[in-house]
């Protein structure tokens, strides 16, 4: 341990009877100003910060005044209680704070008590909540502490705290991701990756009330594959699944963002279209799901060949939509479809 002093005439002995060795092992960031100002010794924490070289100068050269200081030339004057260094003045035993110049962003607070002859200060410093900057700026380690001082263990606790809160929110974030996802799964219908009955019954009762009160139209379109039980009978649920697959796709692609489309049966399909709804649009988006639906899809060196129904009523035909109504509404609309020949798009005007 290295403690910067100065010879006989300066010694801190004579100010309160300790060597500067034992000043710096239970106050490793003393500082010893003589009444002119200039540093006499400081503590080995305190030298390993700002050099050994300070030994001599003004403390004013090294360190900044803030906080607890006085200019003695000030509008203050000189107080006859206080302890004068140089151009200042510090009162006994109050807080005061001091920055760094070469670093001005660390502050050091500490307090001090006069020498002998009240000719200068014994200045103890530390480095309060700029205790973690200055350990990694300086490389700081426990031995740069006095042994009574806990400020380590409080940084090391600090520390043990960050990877603690750090730890939390990263389970905080996965069990949400657990949550969105369960959520998304219980809405989701896994085959085709559309939404399920329960997340359609939300999305209608939703466009219902918006309806009631004023709010934007919808259509609500009721689709039921053609042919489907033949892929199922003669090729099997496999080709069957993925024809549902890609069903799925095809209604994503033809519908819009703000659309909600759903499987709510084995070949049955939903789909609650939001927004400036008219006549033409409904029947030509009806036509493409349909002639999309119509392609080969093959499986396994086999060719599957479905088509669809569709119904569609709106719900400005409704003085007052009801969902049991509109679903009624559709699902004839649909039968109309099938009736007519299939493969085809029936709209309630």
């Amino acid at each position: 341990m290295t403690v910067v002093s100065m010879v006989a005439p300066l010694c801190p002995a004579e100010c309160i009877g300790m060597s500067v060795e034992a000043i710096g092992k239970l106050m490793p960031m003393f500082l010893l100003v003589a009444g002119d100002g200039r540093i006499v010794a400081s503590g080995p924490t305190l030298a390993k910060i700002v050099g050994q070289d300070i030994v001599g100068r003004p403390f004013d050269e090294t360190f900044e005044p803030r906080r607890g200081w006085w200019s003695t030339t000030g509008d203050r004057g000189l107080d006859p209680d206080a302890i004068c260094l140089g151009g200042w003045q510090i009162m006994p035993g109050r807080r005061i704070h001091l920055s760094l110049r070469q670093h001005p962003d660390i502050i050091l607070r500490g307090s001090a008590i006069s020498r002998e002859h009240n000719d200068g200060a014994l200045i103890n410093l530390t480095f309060g909540v700029h205790l973690a900057q200055a350990a990694r700026d300086f490389a700081l380690t426990d031995d740069d502490f006095a042994p009574s001082d806990l400020a380590m263990e409080l940084l090391y606790l600090q520390e043990a705290k960050e990877l603690v809160m750090g730890e939390l929110r990263a389970l905080n974030h996965r069990l949400e991701q657990a949550r969105v996802q369960a959520i998304g799964e219980a809405m989701t219908d896994p085959l085709t990756g559309l939404a399920n009955r329960r997340a359609f019954d939300m999305a209608f009762e939703h466009a219902l009330e918006r309806s009631r009160v004023g709010g934007e139209p919808f259509a609500l379109a009721h689709l039921d594959l053609d042919l489907f039980k033949a892929v199922n009978d003669s090729l099997g649920h496999a080709a069957g699944d993925r024809v549902l697959a890609i069903v799925g796709h095809i209604l994503r692609e033809e519908t819009r963002k703000g659309d909600v489309v759903a499987r709510v049966g084995g070949d049955e399909f939903i789909m609650l279209l939001r927004g400036p709804l008219d006549y033409d649009g409904i029947s030509q988006m009806g036509e493409r799901i349909i002639a999309r639906l119509e392609e080969p899809v093959p499986f396994e060196g086999q060719v599957c060949r479905i088509s669809g129904s569709i119904g569609v009523v709106l719900s400005v035909n409704y003085l007052c939509p009801d969902a049991q109504v509109m679903l009624a509404d559709a699902d004839a609309a649909l039968y109309n479809s099938k009736r007519k020949g299939r493969a085809r798009c029936t709209i309630v005007a």
